[in-house]
């Protein structure tokens, strides 16, 4: 996590602080990114960059960068060469071959990995020992970063239309670039980029010139940004793009692949009136003096906002005869405007402020979406939203948008019921990190409730005013901090401009997850004409919470509407509310609505008693929560009816899906054949008649429901088995039908299998094509016709194959067809449009869970390892994890160890390159397995744990159980294990970290990482239980073939870590990947007997032991614990020790050692510092680096090689 959750000062602007205090000991002023070779055939990138270092501190000796895949071939600093190190602990999460397959475990290490590289805590891949420093580098296959689209068709690279851009989750420039990947260090950017003379390299900034070579063969394009900017927001697209200046705005610059010109013409047409939305809502100029769009092909994500420019996938391109596509592509376009102003131009301090800056965006989005396609559309966005994010904190135990807010004391684990951290966003899943997005967006909405709409413009105004003027200043230390958004400073910024305080606001909804579930019913008191609301909460289950504070309730009655504000308090479950209305009077009388509007009522089907029409809980969506109210089925009738509001319609449509009855088909049928009535609703009316016709089939009179009303409302009247030609003269039918015929025909086809029910066999026949059903046949016929015309005349993003892919597969898993993966494979090789690939992957996925194939899901896992689409290798770990083939509570044929092994190390390993990748991964891991050991690995040889942060003996956590896996305070029973005494005062943080790293140095040579963190997860083979007297303990141990007794004190964690490690070789790990076989020995490693063969080659036997372990004294006062260790026949030496790589010169080194160390007995204590002296004089030397491609550790290789 970035030093926010330590030191929250550091990083929250607050009274007389001059600004933003970065955790980094120097500041970057500019930066100079030169890629002068790209090979579109190797795939490689050849380049350098530049970066301008301000030190903040006057013994700045080292400098840390962000860079992974990068292979480095020198650094120079004001022109002289300087010594590296390349540490990337995310290579390989979990070093070693640990037997260890729980997900904790993983997870622990994982957050720790990414933490020791988190630019925001002052971390990086790339260690420089020192202003100006001049990096080579090169790129050779990036797998992550950096995506080339290169089709395997004749012709130059321009005339295939290959291309490359920038991509990734979140924070991920370093796979491209060396660079400080954070979004709080910013500065000014001058970026070169040399291509060929047919090629186009787009990138932030100004275009200043573009120089040809002398050959004009080649061509550098010079951009310029004079805005101090984030790296994680600089962005390259380099293909043969045709490029259109906007009409309307000269300033905006679109980009498109070769032969596309004409649809882009059509789809950017619309955002000049974006940009004046939005510069009109804010009273603010655009910040930058450019804006340019480029639309790919393989893209990464739909939509990406880099700093003045956006890269966009190129599928949504459309003419102007297909329609319906035009609404969803202008919503990205209008997306990716909003995060230029608050994501872009303005930064966020750390990621726990991250919530700040997509909540605004977000918003200022949203009321572009009222603006542009009316109230009712917004509402039910905001109502969708809603449901999504109430949804998913039920399910998964809630959303925390700002982990470390209000205490300034970073929690432990503040969200203990998830799978992965939430402390950094690059291990966060893709699921969560979308959630997260909606909620911060739902949080913004409700602070505008309170504070009203002017006054949250106003706060954007002076957040975009403060950064605008910072942005023209020269470089001073605190003067770019205005450009950094933080939580704090936010909330300081609506203090000052409306003079209210939200933070009680702030607390329910930013520093908690979960979500309000409340349940409502009510009786009404015919003799006080009082409404008794009885409103329940249930903040017990996973992702609720309790809600105390202000809820509006609106009760519809016959003299109007009416709105009340009951007080939620602690124990208040029942609320009496007055009704304005007598019981209803024998005089007809039209009724007043919310909106002003009086109409005529069949009131007949009311009670006589009553004067209330409906109720209706927080109509305004001013909580985040989920309402389950009960009423009388009239009420919700008259509601759907009557009440102008979307949101109101489509909870009685809901509603009303439990009262089949003729009164309620009567109802939806009247809605849907209302032409006034928002088209959504519409809708929503059509799908809830057909489920109460299918309930009401016994008792259902008359004509089919649908078909009569689709002869109706669509067929020729002279006519009516023909469909009438679209006719838009009414608005409202335009939205209700597909306008695009492709979208129609896949309607149909969609139609056409949802018809199909299960087939029936007759004494086990096998089901064949020859002997189909008839109206089966007639479907076959038609979805086989129109998959094969598609390949003659394809539609519009191929959705009409998209719609017989599945139609088939529904047609298998009813027993109609036979059930055979054989066609979708064939669909979902690369080179087939994305959609039809994802459409065929969904049916493989399904067929394995059916049919439990493990030869599919082995082809899947092949698809999510080696296909060349990002985009498609996260889908199908997406899918697998939504439609799993088992899961963690399953009895599966699939589930076997070489599953768990292939899964570990695509997650560990395999997926370093990708954030997003290597998240789902761990989602798919536990859907599958859980938290704990998978049930199908054999159980590990040690069942006791040493965990030297809880200072206990805790169980081997890959055989806790799943029901206390997230519990690692286990009770261990006294009498199963002898008690080791824990350590009281462990040393200073950072004297224990720097002890770790001599150790490490020491140890294995090379540095790849510092030791594990304190806080993180231990190998089997640990034990230790907490002893609250105890300050200090002291080892002795001796060994069965020496008379020697050597003490080791234990005043530290790291002393007891070191102690555990050499002594009884419990945790040796290699520094690097297959690195292990070229470790140097190590002398304390040789203190542990091996196998090894003597003189006449014969093998010696290792020597085993047991443990006793006796502490002397009573009392207050007690000595040290004593442990000696004595030979045992019985115990093999495999349960306490690993077999060391240095079995050659075992005896030679163990008996060398022990000579040394009874001489240097007395002396430990300095011997202990001297080590740290010599560690520090190594740190002074060249460092080797190690490769990321290879794992090893490799010198500086130069430019010759």
């Amino acid at each position: 996590m970035p030093p926010t959750g330590l030191e929250p000062a550091r990083m929250n602007r607050k009274k007389g602080d001059k600004g933003f205090e970065s955790p980094r000991p120097y500041k970057l002023t500019h930066q100079v990114v030169c890629i002068n070779n790209i090979n579109f055939q190797r795939k490689s990138v050849v380049g350098f960059v530049e970066l301008t270092i301000f030190p903040t501190v006057a013994n700045l000796n080292r400098i840390k960068l962000n860079s992974k895949q990068c292979r480095i071939y020198r650094v120079r600093i004001n022109d002289l060469e300087a010594a590296f190190i390349y540490n990337d602990p995310t290579l390989e999460v979990c070093h070693n071959e640990s037997k260890q397959r729980n997900l904790n475990y993983f997870s622990n290490a994982y957050a720790a990995a990414v933490s020791a590289v988190d630019p925001d805590a002052g971390n990086g891949e790339l260690c420089l020992k020192v202003l100006k420093i001049h990096i080579n580098f090169s790129l050779d296959q990036p797998k992550g970063g950096l995506h080339f689209v290169v089709p395997s068709v004749e012709g130059s690279m321009a005339e295939r239309g290959a291309h490359v851009f920038s991509c990734g989750y979140q924070n991920s420039t370093r796979f491209w670039f060396p660079c400080v990947d954070s979004y709080s260090e910013l500065c000014t950017w001058k970026l070169e980029f040399t291509v060929d003379a047919a090629m186009v390299a787009v990138s932030n900034g100004d275009l200043v010139e573009t120089v040809y070579t002398h050959d004009m063969r080649k061509k550098t394009f010079h951009y310029m940004l004079t805005i101090p900017t984030a790296a994680s927001n600089i962005s390259l697209a380099i293909g043969p793009f045709e490029i259109l200046v906007d009409p309307y705005m000269h300033e905006v610059t679109h980009f498109c692949l070769p032969q596309l010109l004409p649809l882009l013409k059509h789809t950017t047409s619309y955002l000049h009136e974006v940009f004046e939305f939005y510069e009109e809502i804010l009273t603010c100029r655009y910040p930058y003096s450019c804006f340019k769009t480029v639309f790919i092909d393989e893209a990464y994500v739909e939509v990406a906002a880099y700093a003045s420019m956006s890269i966009f996938s190129t599928n949504l391109l459309h003419s102007a005869m297909i329609i319906d596509e035009t609404p969803l592509t202008r919503r990205c376009l209008a997306q990716s405007l909003a995060q230029q102003f608050f994501g872009c131009f303005i930064s966020r301090m750390s990621w726990s402020d991250e919530w700040v800056l997509k909540g605004i965006s977000g918003y200022i989005y949203g009321l572009w979406m009222k603006k542009t396609f009316g109230v009712n559309e917004y509402r039910h966005w905001i109502k969708e939203e809603l449901d999504k994010i109430v949804a998913y904190e039920l399910k998964t135990g809630g959303v925390l948008l700002h982990p470390i807010f209000g205490g300034g004391k970073e929690k432990d684990n503040p969200a203990s019921h998830l799978h992965f951290s939430i402390k950094h966003p690059h291990t966060l899943s893709w699921e969560y990190y979308t959630m997260f997005q909606c909620k911060a967006h739902l949080v913004m909405r409700l602070i505008e409730n309170r504070i009203s709409m002017e006054f949250m413009l106003q706060v954007f105004n002076k957040l975009l005013s403060l950064a605008s003027t910072a942005s023209s200043q020269k470089f001073q230390s605190h003067m770019w901090s205005q450009m950094l958004v933080s939580t704090s400073g936010f909330l300081k910024s609506i203090s000052n401009v409306s003079g209210k305080d939200i933070q009680p606001l702030i607390k329910q909804w930013v520093d908690q997850s979960g979500v309000v579930k409340f349940y409502g019913s009510f009786a009404f008191n015919r003799k006080r004409n009082v409404l008794e609301l009885e409103i329940k909460q249930d903040y017990t289950s996973p992702g609720t919470q309790k809600y105390v504070g202000p809820l509006k309730v609106t009760v519809q009655e016959l003299d109007g509407s009416f709105n009340h504000t009951l007080q939620i308090e602690e124990n208040s479950l029942k609320h009496d509310i007055p009704c304005h209305s007598k019981s209803r009077r024998n005089k007809k009388k039209k009724i007043p609505l919310m909106n002003g509007e009086e109409v005529d009522m069949d009131l007949s089907a009311m009670d006589a008693d009553s004067p209330l029409l409906w109720i209706r809980i927080d109509p305004d969506m001013a909580v985040l929560r989920k309402v389950e109210f009960e009423q009388a089925d009239f009420m919700w009738q008259y509601q759907l009816r009557y009440e102008r509001d979307v949101v109101a319609q489509q909870e009685s449509i809901l509603a009303l899906e439990k009262f089949p009855t003729p009164a309620s088909r009567l109802a939806l049928t009247d809605i849907l054949e209302q032409e006034q009535c928002f088209y959504r609703v519409r809708m929503a009316a059509c799908f809830c008649l057909a489920k109460i016709a299918n309930s009401m089939v016994s008792t259902w009179t008359g004509p089919p429901a649908m078909k009569s009303l689709f002869t109706r409302m669509f067929c020729c009247k002279t006519c009516p088995n023909i469909v009438k030609t679209n006719n838009f003269m009414s608005f409202q039918s335009y939205f209700l039908q597909k306008f695009s015929d492709n979208y129609y025909r896949a309607e149909m086809i969609d139609a056409l299998a949802n018809s199909v029910t299960p087939a029936v066999s007759v004494n086990n026949e096998v089901r064949t094509l020859d002997n189909l059903n008839p109206d089966v046949r007639l479907i076959l016929e038609e979805i086989t016709r129109f998959l094969n015309m598609e390949k003659l005349l394809p539609s519009y993003r191929h959705t009409i194959t998209v719609s017989c892919l599945r139609a088939i597969r529904v047609l298998q898993k009813n027993g109609h067809v036979p059930s055979d993966p054989a066609l979708f494979k064939s669909y979902a090789e690369y080179g087939h449009f994305v959609d039809i690939r994802i459409a065929a992957l969904e049916a493989v996925v399904d067929y394995t869970k059916v049919d439990r194939s493990y030869e599919e899901l082995q082809w899947l896992l092949n698809m999510i390892q080696n296909d060349p689409v990002p985009y498609v290798r996260h889908k199908i770990l997406n899918m697998l994890t939504k439609n799993p083939p088992f899961t963690k509570n399953m009895e599966s044929p699939l589930c076997n160890e070489a599953l768990v092994d292939q899964l570990w190390k695509l997650m560990n390993s395999g997926t370093s390159h990708d954030w997003r990748l290597r998240c789902g991964a761990v989602d798919l891991y536990f859907t599958l397995f859980g938290l704990s050991r998978p049930s199908c690995l054999p159980l590990p040889e040690l069942g006791l744990v040493l965990n030297l942060k809880e200072k206990k003996a805790v169980l081997n956590p890959t055989i806790i159980p799943e029901a206390i896996a997230g519990n690692q305070e286990a009770v261990i029973n006294p009498s199963s294990h002898a008690q080791l005494v824990g350590f009281q005062n462990p040393e200073d943080d950072h004297l224990a970290k720097e002890a770790s790293c001599n150790i490490s140095a020491h140890q294995q040579g090379v540095k790849r990482k510092a030791d594990t963190p304190l806080g993180s997860p231990l190998e089997p083979g640990q034990i230790l239980e907490k002893n609250e007297d105890s300050s200090k303990v002291k080892l002795k141990i001796r060994f069965s073939n020496s008379q020697d007794e050597e003490e080791i004190d234990m005043d530290t964690v790291h002393d007891s870590q070191a102690f555990i490690s050499h002594h009884l070789n419990m945790l040796e790990r290699p520094s690097t990947p297959g690195l292990s076989k070229y470790r140097p020995t190590s002398s304390r490693s040789a203190l542990i007997p091996q196998h090894s063969s003597g003189c006449d080659g014969t093998p010696t036997t290792k020597p085993q032991w047991s443990m006793e372990l006796a502490r002397k004294g009573t009392g207050k006062e007690q000595s040290p614990l004593e442990m000696s260790m004595h030979p045992v026949s019985t115990a093999p030496l495999s349960v306490f020790t690993k077999e060391s790589t240095s079995s050659k010169h075992s005896d030679h080194h163990h008996h060398h050692h022990h000579e040394h160390k009874k001489k240097k007995k007395k002396h430990k204590h300095k011997h202990k510092h001297k080590h740290k002296h010599d560690s520090k004089e190594k740190d002074k030397e060249p460092f080797t680096f190690s490769s990321p491609a290879s794992g090893r550790s490799i010198r500086s290789p130069s430019l010759s090689d």
